[in-house]
């Protein structure tokens, strides 16, 4: 019998695994070229730190700060402008190897578009659309927390580029299917399901609050539960369109990515997991491959959406 293909199809865009690298977990993609051990084709893509129409410094200190089961962060889209990694950094990559995945940032949906659109001229494979990002004061959550505005977002970036086109969702509003169905509508591919949940952490010494920007994006083990049940959710309206998901939140382990998978996601995000273990990765579509070896299953897209929305009887049962 021949082993498991982790290969997938993501848009059209073929990967060697269904794993993706999140952005701002690993920088421009370069860094972990610098870990022993890891290989960029340890995952079928990676998306790159979040990039503006102009640099930013980010928020004042301090911008990381650990939780129980999870971290804060609040960097405030640090980076050095998207001229800069378009003429600088994407020509030192290596895109024989992995996808690289820009992902797109602004304040205002004008320079969402320049953004795009400098992207749209590059060897880049795909741009994904950051509407979520609860750690900048303008902009960034307030375009994903409002269905319509997603919507108005997403089309200006889709009316800017032919690459494939990903809307990263927020968690933190009151219908994460009607924004999905709204981002869809309005020409993305796929969707990315979630972005960090907003909290905040306070020093009981000072009675300060403990990031610098006072909230930020809580990811982790913590938040995968909710990240769960929000890929199953839109998973529904997704399936209707044969648009893919990126399932991302939380994901450690290969017991996580298959949850993940299960419930509809066409590729798993790891993230926080990079900074405790560089080489999660090859655990992960190790066991993947193993599972379905077991279950008889020649490839990982054998598995998506097999969720049948039921309790397990073994939990039935118990409770």
């Amino acid at each position: 019998m021949l082993p498991a293909s982790l290969a997938i199809d993501f848009c059209g865009l073929k990967l060697d695994s269904p794993i993706v690298l999140l952005s701002g977990c690993v920088g421009f993609g370069e860094e972990y070229t610098r870990v022993e051990g890891f290989s960029n084709r340890d995952a079928g893509a990676i998306v790159l730190k979040g990039t503006t129409r102009e640099p930013r410094l980010g928020n004042p200190p301090h911008r990381v700060y650990e939780t129980p089961m999870g971290m804060l962060n609040a960097i405030g889209l640090q980076n050095p402008g998207v001229e800069h990694v378009v003429s600088t950094i994407l020509p030192s990559l290596d895109f024989t190897e992995t996808r690289f995945i820009a992902n797109v940032c602004g304040s205002t949906i004008e320079d969402y578009i320049e953004v795009t659109r400098r992207f749209d001229d590059s060897p880049i494979d795909a741009i994904e659309v950051n509407i979520s990002c609860p750690n900048i004061k303008e902009g960034g959550v307030q375009f994903g927390n409002y269905p319509q505005m997603s919507g108005r977002v997403t089309a200006a970036c889709r009316a800017a580029t032919k690459k494939p086109l990903i809307v990263k969702l927020s968690p933190n509003q009151t219908d994460i299917r009607d924004n999905a169905r709204h981002c869809i509508e309005a020409g993305a591919d796929a969707l990315a399901v979630i972005n960090t949940v907003t909290g905040m952490a306070i020093d009981v010494h000072t009675r300060r609050p403990v990031i610098g920007n006072v909230q930020g994006g809580l990811s982790g083990p913590a938040i995968k539960p909710i990240a769960l049940l929000k890929v199953h959710q839109v998973y529904e309206v997704a399936r209707q369109h044969n648009v893919p998901i990126i399932g991302q939140g939380g994901i450690t382990s290969v017991n996580d990515a298959l949850e993940f998978l299960i419930a509809g996601a066409t590729t798993v995000g790891v993230g926080t997991a990079l900074f405790y273990d560089p080489l999660v990765c090859k655990k992960i579509n190790d066991g993947i491959a193993a599972y379905l070896t077991k279950h008889s299953m020649k490839s990982v897209s054998e598995l998506i959406g097999t969720s049948t929305g039921h309790p397990s009887p073994a939990l039935s049962a118990s409770a």
